[in-house]
């Protein structure tokens, strides 16, 4: 059984201590087929059980579902224009090498700009929007994509300056305005104290000042940290219930089945269509299916979806009415990232049947 087979994979990832905890949630654009806790918080042997209502650290799910989101209500409201340069809106994006790179740019991941800073994150966010904005462009735009977290920071600054809210009130205001929201779901920028206990733990990395102690309820990575725990990049916390309620609305949009003012269905559409950039899987803040990627070799060619740098993962799957959440906290000591990518191809072709 289809199923049967997933949790062995999950069973046996957290043997290997590719992370300890897990939670998953399977569905269609209008029921959850299944969902599912494993393991515990952490690799202690007295941790606490995971449950179907921890939370966890979503990491760059944010691209898609924040940052994403945000922007096609924007476009949706004419607010935003997707091929509006980034020079208009920043007054030191200048240079003949990036005048015309553009907001489509940024969310395909082909602005130019490299993954990340040289040096430690800056301490403000003013200085932030001063280093990403003069930094040497790695390539020219649109001729390759390269993963940049750069271009999601500063797209989620943008959006901020167009709607003139943070992007933690403007995506609250999305959440809430979808109605589906379970009653103990989660799905929001960093959790306030009184559910921080529900939270999976993750560790600072080597080059983060906070090294030395454990996180619970505060964003991992420490660009985002720096920002006050919510940017374009990552900064989501969510449980499977929550995160799975976003995921059914994308689906049935993307299945043309609902109009939610939200998701319209053309342009969900136009948000998951590959970008045209030579080489690249990228669509608009989404990623699209390719054999080789951490999907697996089972969805089919309609399928979008991202991953989180702490082990979390949401692919979509309109031909199949299919949405299939995985969220772990690999971030807390565990395995590496391609080990990671191993267990989610295994855990999504388990699926191919389902």
């Amino acid at each position: 059984m289809a199923i049967d087979d997933a949790r062995r994979v999950i069973a046996d990832a957290i043997a290997a201590r590719a992370f300890p905890a897990a939670a998953v949630e399977v569905g269609s654009g209008g029921r959850v087929v299944w969902a599912e806790s494993f393991g515990s918080l952490t690799f202690d042997g007295d941790a606490e059980r995971t449950a179907v209502d921890t939370i966890f650290d979503l990491a760059s799910l944010t691209k898609p579902l924040a940052v994403g989101s945000i922007a096609m209500e924007l476009v949706r409201t004419g607010v935003l224009a997707l091929d509006a340069r980034v020079a208009d809106f920043f007054d030191e994006w200048r240079g003949v090498d990036r005048e015309r790179v553009t907001v489509r740019d940024l969310l395909e991941h082909a602005s130019g700009l490299p993954a990340r800073l040289v040096d430690r994150p800056p301490a403000t966010r003013r200085e932030f929007e001063h280093e990403i904005s003069t930094i040497a462009l790695e390539y020219e735009p649109r001729t390759r994509s390269i993963y940049s977290d750069l271009g999601f920071i500063l797209a989620g600054f943008l959006l901020e300056r167009l709607s003139g809210a943070p992007l933690a009130v403007m995506f609250d205001g999305m959440v809430r305005a979808l109605g589906e929201r379970p009653e103990r779901g989660y799905l929001g920028f960093e959790p306030p104290a009184d559910l921080r206990d529900r939270c999976a733990p993750t560790l600072p990395m080597d080059v983060d000042p906070r090294r030395g102690r454990t996180l619970r309820g505060e964003v991992h990575d420490d660009y985002a940290a720096a920002l006050g725990g919510a940017a374009g990049h990552a900064g989501l916390f969510a449980d499977a219930g929550g995160a799975g309620a976003f995921a059914r609305a994308l689906l049935r949009a993307a299945r043309g089945i609902d109009g939610e003012a939200l998701f319209p269905p053309a342009l969900v559409a136009l948000f998951v269509t590959r970008s045209a950039v030579p080489g690249s899987s990228r669509a608009l803040a989404w990623d699209t299916m390719l054999p080789t990627s951490s999907c697996g070799s089972r969805m089919s060619a309609q399928a979008f979806g991202h991953v989180g740098y702490t082990g979390t993962s949401l692919w979509i799957d309109p031909r199949r009415d299919r949405y299939f959440l995985l969220l772990t906290n690999r971030a807390y000591g565990g395995g590496t990232i391609e080990e990671m990518r191993t267990v989610r191809r295994a855990f999504h072709d388990a699926l191919g049947d389902l």
